[in-house]
């Protein structure tokens, strides 16, 4: 006898709890749930983790040029002073707040690419983002983005998500468009609530009765299932399992836990040391957009960075797993080389980029940017940030950048990984 949908209401498996957020978490989550009852983590591929820096983070007191005396004229209020920089070489040093980036440049998994962006910068926030977002110089709404078209060159990870958003954000343009469904998580109670799981006594007796009417089920039509499917309905046997993995990974110790950006990353270090198939993880972290007051609250913002990017880093090299891991941080542009009235900053183009990881090339890629030669008052880009695009596309995720971009990007010379 088919269960029926009065039997999953009895159960108290019926309404929100059957059906909550179809298109966001769910599916992906019983697949991946089903898969790790099966043992410890799986020999994965490897992942790549980005981290936009939302607002415009102002890159020339990120990477310091305290050399250059047109910076120190140009920002009496906000350049920042040698002492206390952490030292990248003779000429550019690491924010004073960038203690963990600095411990990740001191381990050599640190690559600062200097002045990247593109031709014709645009200086608003959401079309200079919608531009990084789709790889594309004119976007517009409906442009798949560069990781959704990346995505769809690859072939299907079991039964995980390719890709999962670790964010309260609405899903970047760069995630959606294309034929794989992105979905959203920021905690493990999130994913509980939506679920309409209790806690409890409670709890356990409805996962027992329901693992009792899907097991009724294997082997027959597979009516039950499709039905799953359709609702996508999570079992709540998977869903104990998934909780009990996360559990596990969740007393890693190192992490900021006052900080937004180190509880995202110490979620995505859980899903990736349970042995997900998921190949990139998206997050993000905002206030870069600096127009007053800088100097404080960019502190700040870069010490959440540093210091949650340090802890998921050394996480994950205790639990062997850094080794398949790579991590771009950018942002949709920098600040105005001249500071403003207000002790600020305001939008400028060039800026930036980091990639982490033990694969990396460490130390300074790229011209510095020249202060002297200005474009509006902005350093000139030396970068396309395209190529930042085909060289992670190309040598790390095993994609074709050509077809994903539009054309040929040069590779930079920011990853070392063996050959064969």
């Amino acid at each position: 006898m088919q269960p029926t949908r009065r039997e999953f209401l009895r159960l108290g498996l019926g309404g929100s709890a059957l059906l909550a957020c179809g298109a966001t978490v769910p599916t992906f989550l019983a697949r991946s749930a089903a898969a790790l009852a099966d043992g410890p983590a799986r020999a994965g591929g490897r992942v790549l983790v980005v981290l936009q820096l939302d607002g415009g983070n102002d890159g020339l007191n990120t990477v310091v040029p305290h050399r250059d005396d047109v910076y120190r004229r140009s920002r009496p209020r906000v350049a920042l002073p040698a002492q206390g920089l952490h030292r990248l070489n003779d000429d550019l040093g690491l924010h004073p707040a960038l203690v963990g980036l600095n411990r990740l440049h001191e381990n050599r998994q640190l690559a600062v690419v200097q002045s990247v962006g593109y031709p014709n910068p645009n200086r608003s926030h959401f079309e200079s983002m919608a531009i990084w977002h789709t790889a594309r110089l004119r976007p517009d709404r409906g442009t798949p983005g560069w990781l959704a078209r990346g995505l769809d060159q690859r072939a299907a990870a079991g039964g995980d998500v390719a890709a999962l958003h670790v964010s309260e954000a609405l899903l970047p343009q760069a995630l959606h468009g294309g034929q794989r469904h992105v979905p959203s998580l920021v905690n493990l109670e999130q994913f509980r609530r939506r679920l309409g799981i209790p806690e409890g006594a409670g709890a356990a007796q409805q996962r027992t009765a329901l693992d009792q009417l899907t097991n009724r089920q294997r082997g027959e039509d597979g009516s039950l299932l499709q039905f799953v499917e359709r609702s996508t309905l999570i079992t709540y046997t998977s869903s104990a399992r998934l909780e009990e993995v996360m559990r596990e990974g969740a007393a890693a110790a190192g992490y900021p836990e006052f900080y937004g950006l180190a509880r995202r990353l110490r979620l995505v270090a859980q899903l990736i040391k349970a042995g997900l198939q998921t190949s990139i993880y998206y997050t993000q972290i905002g206030g870069f957009d600096t127009h007053a007051n800088q100097l404080n609250a960019h502190a700040n913002l870069l010490r959440e960075v540093g210091d949650s990017l340090r802890a998921f880093m050394e996480d994950l090299q205790r639990a062997g797993q850094a080794e398949r891991v790579l991590v771009l941080a950018f942002s949709e542009f920098g600040r105005r080389l001249a500071e403003n009235g207000s002790a600020g900053t305001d939008h400028g183009t060039a800026a930036p980029v980091f990639v982490m990881g033990p694969r990396v090339r460490p130390g300074v890629h790229g011209p510095n940017p020249n202060l002297r030669d200005l474009d509006d008052g902005d350093p000139r880009h030396a970068i396309d940030f395209r190529r930042v695009y085909a060289t992670l596309l190309d040598q790390w995720l095993g994609g074709r950048s050509a077809d994903v971009l539009g054309g040929r990007f040069e590779h930079l010379p920011v990853l070392d990984i063996p050959r064969g």
